[in-house]
This record gives structure tokens, C-alpha cells and sequence, in this order.
């Protein structure tokens, strides 16, 4: 069943993934202002957007844009619980890349955590919750996500849950080329 016509939820021992409610605005307001995690946010091809929202506003327009967007079925972003504080500690967007390039038919996984759970064990286990479902649900040839050079902690993660640095390039929409992409074709 894709994503779009029933946002499903997620669960291991220490996460929840579920759909991003509007009572979630306060917990990702500390996650996107979080000057620390932002330089780990995927905002390629987002037009210029960089995930920066310092005020209430502007999360809260966020979080209308993103609930537009998942009506739209362009993309969508599950917030990621941390059971032991019951707080939401991020989000996870996913969407299906329409490309003429090496990613094309491929899904994209982009994960926004603040910056304490920007470590290898964290994002291993909510790669590894969401991973495996992500073909299905975006009915998807493969994953891509990216993670540049100095996100260590990250790679560590991404190449535990069986990604690979991929040698190609992403075109962005606006003719730019972007880097530091990673794919796995069987999660």
C-alpha cells in the first residue's frame, strides 16, 4: 500500500514513527532551530529551503507545507518519537525521485534529527525501523539518502544498515549537482 493512501507508523524498542501532527510544532521548533543539527539536514532540491525555522511561525508554516505536500502526494514526513522521553525528536521524509539520472525511480530518505541524536546508535536503529518498509511504500527501485563527509556518525550508520557511497552525482532541478549520496538497491 503506498504512503499516500494511508501514512502507516513504525516501531522498535526505542523509536516511534508515526504521521506529524500539528501538536508536534513545539518538540520539531527545538529540532529545526537546533543550529548544531543543521548543517546534517538534507535540503537539496528543496528550493532553498534550509530547514532553518527559529520561530514558532515559521515551524508552524512548515508543518502546513508539509501536510500540502502529503495531500499533493509529493512527499512525506513522519516524525520520529523517542519513547524514553516521549518527545518528538526529528523527522523523516520520504518521497519518490522522478529523475533523468542515476537515481531515478529511486526513493529518498532524508532524516532531521537534533543534534544529541545525531550519533551512529540512534540513526542506525531508525534506519533500520524504516528501511525495510520504504520500497513498498513508495513502490521505489532503491533508497538513496545523503550524508556528507563530516557527518561520521551518520556513515557509520548508513553503511551498518547496508548503504553504499554512490559515485554518481544527483541533478538537481535547478541544473546543480549535488554530492555525498549513498544507496542501497535490496534493504
Amino acid at each position: 500500500m503506498s504512503i499516500y493512501e494511508a501514512c502507516p507508523t513504525f516501531e522498535n524498542d526505542n523509536f516511534l514513527l508515526r504521521p506529524i501532527v500539528t501538536e508536534d510544532c513545539d518538540d520539531l521548533l527545538a529540532v529545526y532551530s537546533d543550529k548544531n543539527a543543521l548543517p546534517f539536514f538534507n535540503s537539496d532540491n528543496c528550493n532553498g529551503d534550509n530547514f532553518y525555522y527559529p520561530s514558532k511561525e515559521r515551524m508552524a508554516k512548515a508543518l502546513a507545507f508539509w501536510d500540502l505536500a502529503y495531500q499533493n502526494s509529493w512527499f512525506a514526513r513522519l516524525a520520529i518519537v523517542d519513547k524514553s522521553i516521549a518527545g518528538v525528536i526529528g523527522s523523516i521524509e520520504l518521497c519518490l525521485r522522478i529523475s533523468e539520472d542515476a537515481f531515478h525511480h529511486m526513493g529518498i530518505l532524508r532524516i532531521d534529527v537534533s543534534s544529541g541524536y545525531e550519533r551512529e546508535d540512534a540513526l542506525y536503529d531508525i534506519i533500520a525501523l524504516i528501511t525495510p518498509h520504504i520500497p513498498r511504500l513508495l513502490g521505489c527501485n532503491g533508497i538513496i539518502t545523503k550524508a556528507p563527509i563530516y557527518a561520521v556518525e551518520r556513515i557509520k550508520a548508513i553503511q551498518k544498515a547496508g548503504f553504499t557511497k554512490s559515485e554518481h552525482l544527483l541533478a538537481g532541478h535547478n541544473g546543480y549537482a549535488y554530492d555525498g549520496y549513498w544507496v542501497i538497491t535490496d534493504p
